[in-house]
């Protein structure tokens, strides 16, 4: 049976994942900003927190000072995915959950806070605990943030915050659709809504600078194949070397943003953006359905001679309204981010990694 998590240490030696590092850091940004201050990281076991964890650590090796509060929920968890950074001078791993109340020994320059369950299998099993980390979470690292005269505060929010829009165009800061709060599935949109008030509720009243992310579907190594979304699946089927598995008609339409480019964007928010605004971080350029987005990444193993087919839906699997999310990214843009990977290249270079990190099941041979 092949592990739904990679091993992080694995990971971090890749020299695929090392190269997309170094292509974040190769972007023209501030970096020197860094310099004597300290970073802390909430959440800093997921997917997306890891990644900038990992690049804070190997900027630290250029830019003197660099300290990172790696804030994990799990030591089980923290330790599997950062495991490979353990002992590193720059890394503080602080196990506490951001939803109780927190309190750090020495400075806090600037705050990451991507704390939250964003997978739609925790929606139903648990939503409590998906929305709490949005919420409460959000409450006390801007207190944190204020106490300790922060000078900026990233919230990873999410695009479910747009709710259920209509139309094709693409999706801009300013739009929003309808969602019903008293729905599972809204435990995880409410509360993303919800930190983002209390961004701008402490930015307006208590002058917390924060700036606010919205990350549409973002995928590449470290991601878990459990994870429950589609491409996460999907990625699974052919590391297994099974069919691709659709479990809907795959009308629905989605951009899909490689790990290194929401990195870089996210970098880019944290060093150059507006105080006080919202960012959609997307690859507008690879909105794809994602019936289609089966049929290319079957097409890229044609050796394997994998076949995208129809399944019926799982069960507890809480179906989006939404049938097409793509995000405009002109306001990030403004600050000079650009996604420079289209997903034949991304998912390619994802299941590479994921294939040498899982060994003879990957490619090889099915499960």
């Amino acid at each position: 049976m092949l592990d739904a998590s990679p091993d992080g240490a694995a990971l971090t030696r890749h020299p695929l994942w090392r190269a997309d590092i170094a292509r974040i850091l190769s972007a023209r940004l501030p970096w020197e900003t860094f310099e004597g201050k300290t970073v802390l990281v909430a959440g800093a076991n997921g997917f997306l927190p890891a990644a900038m964890v990992e690049t804070l650590l190997t900027l630290s090796a250029v830019i003197p000072g660099v300290k990172v509060v790696a804030l994990a929920r799990s030591r089980e968890n923290a330790l599997r995915r950062l495991g490979g950074w353990l002992g590193h001078p720059a890394l503080c791993l602080r196990i506490a959950d951001v939803s109780e109340p927190l309190d750090l020994d020495g400075p806090v320059d600037m705050i990451i806070h991507a704390a939250s369950q964003a997978s739609p299998r925790f929606y139903d099993a648990d939503p409590v605990g998906t929305a709490l980390p949005n919420i409460l979470g959000t409450q006390r690292l801007l207190e944190l943030a204020r106490h300790k005269k922060a000078s900026r505060f990233l919230y990873l929010s999410s695009s479910e915050v747009y709710g259920a829009i209509d139309g094709r165009a693409p999706i801009r800061e300013q739009d929003f659709g309808p969602l019903d709060p008293a729905t599972l599935r809204a435990c995880y949109a409410e509360s993303k809504r919800m930190g983002e008030t209390l961004c701008a509720s402490y930015g307006a009243q208590y002058g917390v600078d924060c700036v606010i992310a919205r990350p549409f579907h973002t995928y590449g190594p470290g991601m878990r194949l459990d994870d429950g979304r589609v491409f996460a699946d999907f990625v699974g089927d052919i590391v297994r070397g099974r069919d691709l598995v659709l479990n809907s008609d795959g009308a629905a339409e989605r951009a899909f943003c490689y790990l290194a480019d929401a990195v870089e964007a996210f970098f880019t928010l944290l060093l150059k953006g507006e105080a006080g605004a919202a960012y959609n971080v997307g690859n507008a350029r690879a909105v794809m359905s994602i019936r289609d987005l089966a049929m290319l990444l079957a097409g890229l193993f044609p050796e394997r001679g994998l076949q995208a087919r129809f399944a019926p839906p799982r069960t507890g699997y809480l179906a989006s309204r939404v049938t097409r999310a793509a995000p405009d990214t002109t306001r990030l843009e403004s600050l000079g981010w650009r996604a420079r990977t289209d997903a034949a290249e991304g998912f390619r270079r994802t299941i590479e990694i994921y294939s040498d990190i899982f060994g003879p099941s990957a490619l090889g041979a099915s499960a």
